[in-house]
């Protein structure tokens, strides 16, 4: 086996790779809670790239099969029910533990120097798996995936001059129809993993360049022993190897209780209308995003003007990329910030989650009030940042890590 390894050295990276970025990369011991789910997200990406492959087997891209073929895998395809409820659930437990590997960051401040360029790796992650859920979302050709489909390409139409024209070459028809879904289905199945695949890589590579934040927010870099190992570090291998091993175990055992008992989650992973061939003819009763994508849906909705409110909601992803240059606060970690740092932290979070809700129920004038509140408490925790991180008075921070 020496022998071996040595002859695949002397040809391709493999021990240095193994050794830079597991056995000798020595991460921040205190990791908590928060750190399981960047490694979470590297397990559910590959489950629903395997599950996806084996799905694309069994699947017929084309408006007159696409429901007829779920149906298929569903029903008469040998373990096709589990494999595609693995896909669609994996979908939205991808969502969730992105979501909090994203409140992480905010938490103890990993989107600052010197990690700026791992947070718009980061972002950059976001937007194409906003794209890939997107894409995904129309192939079972159900009334849901056709309407929601069909109201999010014409959100298009509200650029000035060129939105016409840009809404009929997305869907590639004068509405959306097999056409659509063909192209859908290619930039599903092919395009887009290799993006996310890519941007994954290079996320990890710039990681591992500058190292691991911590929940003190304090570089360990700085105090080494004579070896030039960090004191307050432990290699990832085999410590948070085990460790996350742990993390798994307890996500799998949820993740597949939810597949094989709630996989429709009252409706919110797979929508009743969803069970229905798509039908131009008949609009639902309410036509919604699916629940990760509602808080921006709901911050659309939210602006009476639809090219203001299509502005609107691209903004408030297109803010958080610029996140690492609003906070000037001189500490990392939500610990050692002021307690105006903090109220605006948990308003953020609160009012992201009512606009979560808010999407996906029917608007009233209440709600659209509501709506308005959040929109404009999302958009002040950005705006104000400069502000409230520059003013606050911050606690002092320790030399090396509290444990």
């Amino acid at each position: 086996m020496s022998k071996f390894m040595d002859w695949v050295d002397a040809r391709f990276p493999a021990t240095k790779m193994w050794e830079d970025h597991l056995s000798k990369y020595y991460a921040p011991k205190n990791f908590n809670f928060f750190y399981f789910f960047g490694s979470l997200a590297l397990l559910v990406l590959v489950n629903q790239i395997v599950t996806g492959i084996w799905l694309t087997m069994s699947y017929t891209p084309s408006a007159e099969e696409a429901f007829a073929s779920v149906e298929y895998i569903m029903r008469d395809v040998e373990y096709g029910s589990i494999l595609r409820l693995l896909h669609s659930t994996g979908a939205s437990a991808f969502f969730i533990v992105v979501y909090l590997h994203m409140f992480r960051g905010l938490l103890y401040g990993s989107y600052q120097k010197p990690r700026e360029l791992v947070w718009i790796f980061g972002m950059l992650i976001y937007l194409a798996l906003m794209a890939e859920a997107f894409m995904g979302y129309l192939l079972p050709w159900g009334q849901m995936s056709y309407w929601g489909a069909q109201v999010i390409i014409s959100l298009f139409g509200a650029i000035p001059v060129i939105g016409g024209d840009l809404t009929q070459w997305i869907r590639g028809d004068y509405l959306i129809s097999g056409i659509t879904l063909n192209r859908f289905f290619a930039l599903h199945v092919i395009a887009l993993p290799i993006v996310v695949l890519g941007l994954v890589v290079l996320h990890i590579l710039a990681l591992h360049e500058v190292g691991s934040n911590n929940p003190d927010g304090v570089d360990i870099k700085k105090y080494k022993d004579e070896n030039g190992i960090p004191l307050d570090g432990i290699p990832f291998h085999p410590y948070y190897t085990v460790k996350d091993i742990v993390g798994v175990v307890v996500f799998l055992f949820i993740f597949c209780s939810i597949v094989f008992f709630f996989p429709e989650m009252g409706g919110y992973f797979l929508e009743k209308p969803n069970f229905e061939v798509a039908n131009a003819f008949k609009t639902p009763e309410h036509i919604a995003p699916v629940w990760y994508f509602t808080p921006f849906y709901a911050i659309l909705r939210a602006i009476p003007d639809k090219l203001m409110g299509v502005m609107a909601m691209g903004a408030s992803i297109a803010v958080l990329f610029v996140l690492p240059w609003l906070d000037r606060s001189p500490v990392k970690s939500m610990r050692y910030k002021g307690w105006l740092s903090k109220i605006w932290l948990l308003l953020f979070c609160v009012a992201f989650v009512i606009l979560g809700v808010l999407g996906v129920l029917p608007p009233t004038p209440e709600r659209t009030l509501v709506s308005q509140i959040c929109t404009f408490l999302y958009f002040a925790y950005f705006i104000l940042m400069p502000f409230y991180t520059r003013l606050e008075k911050t606690k002092p921070v320790p030399e090396r890590v509290t444990g």
